[in-house]
């Protein structure tokens, strides 16, 4: 996934989201506890895609671990 961060004309992030596990929902920077978030995120898309990124990468990751292990 390529991250496009909003920066504004000195490069400072503009625009972040995150993934509330929560409330199992998207947050601009002001919502919950950064504990209980993931993120942060250069789109809402992107938070909202949250969980499935992370299956997808934990997937990705297992196969690896498999093929790390057979050899």
């Amino acid at each position: 996934m390529s991250e496009e961060w909003n920066e504004d004309l000195h490069g400072e992030i503009t625009e972040r989201w995150w993934f509330c596990l929560k409330h199992m929902r998207v947050e601009p920077d002001e919502g919950c506890p950064n504990k209980d978030r993931m993120g942060p995120y250069p789109t809402r898309a992107q938070a909202a895609a949250a969980l499935q990124t992370a299956a997808e990468r934990n997937e990705a990751w297992r196969k690896d671990d498999k093929k790390w292990d057979d050899d």
